[in-house]
């Protein structure tokens, strides 16, 4: 393994870390009934492990929507991950948008249980994906 290989490997662990962390503190949010930080946090989750996985194929983006959309064509058109990854994804990125620059927009118990839950769900799939492609 080059350098650069080590290095692009290092980066998408602190990335995975960042999503396992993310998770930890949106439980830790949830169970203490703060439900626009828990969503907020559970989005970033999300964010992370994608960013992670399109790293792996040495793909970055700037923009939240354009690591979405990255995800979205380079691993869920091709099969690589289901659908719903992707569905649950968006309804994160969405509750996540009215949750913290509505002021007048809140996420209840049930949603933000729901985005905690499919963030974790989305998290392991991940951490499957990198390990059968040797990163972990």
């Amino acid at each position: 393994m080059g350098e650069s290989e080590l290095i692009n490997r290092e980066v998408v662990l602190i990335y995975l870390d960042g999503a396992r962390d993310a998770l930890r503190v949106a439980q830790y949010n949830l169970d203490g009934d703060f439900y626009g930080a828990a969503v907020n946090r559970a989005y970033y989750a999300f964010f992370y492990a994608a960013t992670a996985l399109l790293l792996t194929l040495d793909i970055t983006r700037s923009k939240h929507s354009g690591v979405m959309a990255a995800f979205r064509q380079h691993f869920v058109k091709p099969g690589t991950f289901p659908v719903q990854d992707s569905r649950n994804y968006g309804e994160a990125f969405e509750l996540r948008n009215i949750t913290d620059y509505e002021m007048l927009g809140k996420a209840d118990k049930t949603q933000a249980h729901t985005v905690v839950e499919n963030a974790r769900r989305f998290v392991k799939h991940c951490e499957t994906y990198l390990t059968t492609r040797g990163y972990l």
